[in-house]
Order: structure tokens, then sequence, then C-alpha cells
């Protein structure tokens, strides 16, 4: 083995990585066959094989990484998969590394991490370096703390995201959430008191409230630009159409040339956030449908996930 080997990087022994793998999202033993190979190739030892299921989607997968002691975690699924590994590694020191296999691959796609080719995203990460990212804390109506790297939303989006059909997904990638946005335009707009670190609250009658640690989403559409995985900083979007024409507006804010000057549209920025509804309303974080509820608070955890990726 050469003595430059990257994967040694210091150490007698070989790096040893997890891979923790939605089985629903991968090519099956092609894909592990190449990874096992590609691993040996680089001088990695064989990676620890695990797969999520429906009881347990990444979680218990990242705690027996960890217990295993290996040099890096790979999550290989979508967005949620990922999600779910990072909850774990978050805070651990031991670095993630993207294998996008999903329909939307966000963080992948914010990262410039390469999303068509699995094989060539692991060897990114074998060979990469480390950097670190900012993770988001959320708590809805007090229940249990998730975390999230991408986006969260309260309202419309997330009423989008529990209502996009599976089978659309799998025949139209990203389309679909298109499909499912068109349905869902109808609807009664909610009260809503929402605080930025701890200030005065501003008071809107909202069709979402947004919160981005990205700037980009589905389809390449820059929804937060100035949002940035490395600042320290939460990027909210507020979304309050009024009347017939409320949701042109909402357009013009988003895309237009001056983004966040309509009366449909606001944008605010912090390290934590508190928003409080009239009416209960979905939640969804990374694209995850998560529930419903009236209560939600937010805080970000800078430099708290570190990831392994070519830079």
């Amino acid at each position: 083995m050469p003595e430059n080997n990257p994967a040694l990087d210091g150490k007698t022994q070989p790096r040893r990585a997890a891979v923790i793998i939605n089985p629903m999202k991968s090519s099956g033993a092609a894909l592990q066959g190449a990874i096992y190979r590609l691993c040996e190739t680089q001088g990695w030892t064989e990676p620890l094989w695990l797969e999520t299921t429906v009881e347990d989607p990444g979680a218990g997968q990242a705690r027996q990484a960890l217990d295993e002691g290996v040099d890096v975690v790979i999550a290989a699924g979508g967005d949620g998969t990922v999600r779910c590994v990072a909850e774990v590694l978050a805070g651990t020191g031991t670095p993630l590394g993207l294998v996008p296999l999903g329909t939307g691959n966000l963080l992948a796609r914010n990262l410039g991490i390469n999303v068509s080719d699995p094989v060539a995203a692991c060897l990114d990460v074998l060979n990469g370096s480390e950097k670190s990212l900012d993770v988001v804390k959320a708590t809805l109506d007090r229940e249990d703390e998730l975390v999230f790297l991408v986006m969260a939303g309260l309202g419309y989006d997330a009423a989008i995201m529990a209502d996009t059909v599976d089978v659309l997904k799998d025949r139209m990638g990203w389309l679909a959430y298109v499909e499912a946005g068109i349905r869902k335009l109808p609807g009664k707009p909610v009260r809503a008191r929402i605080s930025v670190d701890g200030g005065e609250p501003v008071r809107r009658r909202i069709r979402s409230v947004m919160v981005g640690n990205c700037g980009r989403l589905m389809g390449g559409v820059e929804i937060f630009p100035e949002a940035k995985t490395d600042d320290g900083v939460l990027d909210l979007l507020i979304l309050a159409p009024r009347g017939r024409l409320g949701w042109l507006g909402v357009i013009a804010g988003i895309f237009g040339r001056s983004k966040g000057e309509t009366e449909s549209v606001e944008y605010f920025q912090g390290k934590s956030a508190e928003i409080t509804l009239e009416h209960e309303q979905e939640f969804q974080v990374d694209g995850d449908h998560v529930g419903a509820g009236t209560h939600l608070t937010m805080t970000v955890e800078p430099a708290a996930l570190k990831i392994r990726m070519a830079v």
C-alpha cells in the first residue's frame, strides 16, 4: 500500500467507513459491491454496511456506527436518511459523508456534491476533507427536539410534503411536489406571531413560514438567497398572500428582481425563532412531514456537524 495513501492519514491501520443505506432507494447488491471494491482500492478497510428500516430510518444505525468507532458515517439515501443520521452525529466530531440516492438530495445539491453517480460521490467522501456545517434544532409543541440541515416549514409547504403522491415522486421526481403544490393553493391564512432572537413579535396572517439553513430548493429554486450552511444564522421566509392575486405577489417576492419587497413576502434572519399560530398547521423538516402543531421554536447550532466531501 502506498505510504502517501490519504486513507491512512498518519494511522497504522486503514480507515473504516460505515454506510447507512436506505434499501428502498438503492440498486441493492450492485451498489454494495461497487462501494466495497472502492474502499479496497482506496486503502480503506471493508465498510460497516447498515440498512435502514421503516421502524428505524437511520438513528439507530448511526449510533451503532459510532459504537464501532468508524472514521466516517456515509448516509446513502435521500434527505430524510441524511437528517436522521446527522441528528446522531451532530456534536460528536465523527464526520458525515453523503451518497445521494433520493429525489431531492437538497443538502448534497447545495454543497455541490455529485448527485448523479453514487460511486463517484463515495469516492469523494473517502478522499475528501472535513468542513463544519450548522444544524438547526426545532421543537414543535414542546415535543421531542428535531434536527434539520436544509429547511423546515410550517403551513403550506409542509402540507405539500404531506400530500405528495409517492408514485408520482418515483415517476416525475421533484415535479411531483409541483403537482401537490397546485392542489394545495386554495386555503385559508392563519394568524401567526413570529419572534426572531427574542425580539418584539411581528403579527401576520400567513400561509407558510419557512426556515432555511440552505439557499436552494427543488428544481434549483433559490428561495433563501443569503443562506449559507456555515454562517451561524437562520433565514426565515414568511408567505402571506392577500386575496386572489396574492400568490402573484409571492412569485414576485421570491423570483422577481426586488426580492422580499412585496406585501406577500418577508425575509428575516437570526440565531433563533419562535412561531405561535392561532390554529394548528402541518410541519416538515428536510422534506419529511412530522406532524402538526401551533408552537414552534428553532435555534441554530453553529458548526455542530462535520461533513467529509471534496473541496
